[in-house]
């Protein structure tokens, strides 16, 4: 099977609404620990960005207009991809889409949006746990398709986004984010999940269930205007 360019399909992916898309060689390895299979290789990652009006509505809490807000864009994300994966049958690929907001256990899905964004070369992973996109900061959703197609990748980022801004460290509210460089393979080294978490459920139950908060993303440096 040929390899295919991903200069050209990025540009038909954009089309369906994302602002930013690449794609990473995930390895047989992660492959066959998301989907059982290690054919699926291959990942493409697409960014929806947020409404900066919703963003900067959020104050100390969050709010029920971004939680609606939250919710719409995922599915919006949910449709890019399978779009994505239509256009990769019809070039003789398989594909398999990872739901934008997916929950396997209490802090995280099965697969790391943030992870292949990173190894697309979208931006870096910052000290709070969230993708930081190069142009957009955490004002951005993810999703993310496996692929058996093989296309030409992006070159991963690999850089410290954060520097020595500690903005979303002083401003956690539940005092879960740590002030180190975000570590790869240390994640919990930086964010402490389980604080962020039921911080969000006692404080923010009559929000969208507990399950958003938004405080950092709208106080990062990184995308705000």
């Amino acid at each position: 099977m040929n390899i295919i360019s991903a200069e050209d399909f990025k540009k038909q992916i954009l089309s369906y609404g994302c602002i930013d898309a690449g794609f990473a060689y995930i390895g047989e390895e992660l492959a066959e620990k998301t989907c059982g299979s290690r054919d699926f290789k291959y990942a493409l990652s697409v960014a929806v960005k947020l409404s900066d009006a919703v963003i900067d509505g959020i104050t100390d809490s969050p709010t029920h207009v971004y939680f609606h807000h939250y919710r719409t864009v995922n599915s919006h994300i949910d449709n890019i991809l399978l779009k994505a994966g239509m256009d990769i049958e019809k070039m003789g690929g398989r594909y398999i889409p990872v739901a934008a907001s997916q929950s396997i256990t209490a802090y995280s899905g099965f697969f790391q949006h943030k992870t292949v964004a990173r190894l697309s070369g979208l931006g870096g992973i910052g000290k709070s746990g969230l993708f930081i996109h190069k142009k957009f900061g955490p004002r951005v959703r993810l999703g993310s398709l496996l692929t058996d197609l093989p296309f030409e990748t992006s070159e991963t980022f690999n850089g410290d986004i954060c520097g020595d801004c500690n903005i979303c460290v002083k401003l956690c509210p539940a005092m879960a984010i740590g002030s180190k460089p975000f570590d790869i393979n240390n994640p919990d080294d930086t964010l402490d999940r389980h604080a962020c978490s039921e911080y969000m459920k006692k404080h923010f139950q009559h929000i969208g269930r507990g399950v958003v908060c938004g405080i950092c993303v709208k106080n990062c440096p990184k995308g705000r205007k």
